[in-house]
């Protein structure tokens, strides 16, 4: 699997700079942080799974190489015990890519993008690349039961820090959160296929709680 990332991320760094000792720091770097032993989900399986959804629907993207930067950087930083995690992500994404010949305009969109994925909201409306990305992010929660029981574990250990009596109130939170929503889903092809899915799952694991 890294070898596959690491030629997909040559491949499009190699667009913007012919830098080829940067390129390799910047892919250093980045998996440096997705590496960190702390890491069961948010790891470079949940950025290997994002890109495959996005070159399955790249023709419905508008900006299909500033939604692959914003895959690659949303979750760079992730400490479960911040709440800055996102924001952080995209100051991080905005030094690295500020080395490029990269368009101001669009490293823009890479950040908000990216700050989109904190509470799971649209913040850019001018296409539909940002609602691409979240339901990329959240596909996890529409997938079969083994597959999504799987990822609440490594979820918890993510969280392992906090015991059972902090966690399962604050997870619970979360999940009702989600179900509340009008959708958790907001492109249709997303909808058809896991939203149904996705609600049983929340529903079952605030049961399991």
């Amino acid at each position: 699997m890294i070898t596959e990332l690491k030629s997909k991320w040559f491949d499009l760094f190699s667009k913007y700079t012919e830098d080829q000792t940067r390129i390799a720091a910047l892919w250093d770097d980045l998996l440096k942080h997705y590496s960190d032993k702390n890491r069961y989900y948010h790891n470079l399986s949940h950025i290997q799974n994002m890109l495959l959804q996005a070159e399955s629907f790249r023709n419905n993207i508008e900006d299909y190489e500033a939604l692959i930067f914003a895959i690659w950087y949303h979750d760079v930083i992730y400490k479960s015990t911040k709440k800055d995690n996102e924001n952080k992500s995209a100051l991080f994404a905005q030094k690295a890519l500020g080395t490029l010949n990269y368009e101001e305009k669009r490293l823009k969109n890479i950040q908000n993008l990216i700050i989109s994925t904190k509470k799971h909201e649209i913040i850019l409306n001018n296409n539909k690349d940002n609602a691409y990305l979240l339901d990329f992010d959240l596909s996890i929660l529409g997938s079969e039961w083994n597959i999504y029981e799987n990822y609440t574990k490594q979820i918890r250990k993510e969280y392992k820090i906090y015991p059972n009596f902090m966690y399962r109130p604050d997870r619970k939170k979360v999940l009702q959160h989600f179900l509340e929503r009008k959708t958790l889903y907001f492109t249709e092809a997303y909808k058809m296929k896991f939203e149904n899915q996705a609600r049983k799952n929340l529903k079952k694991e605030i049961e399991l709680l």
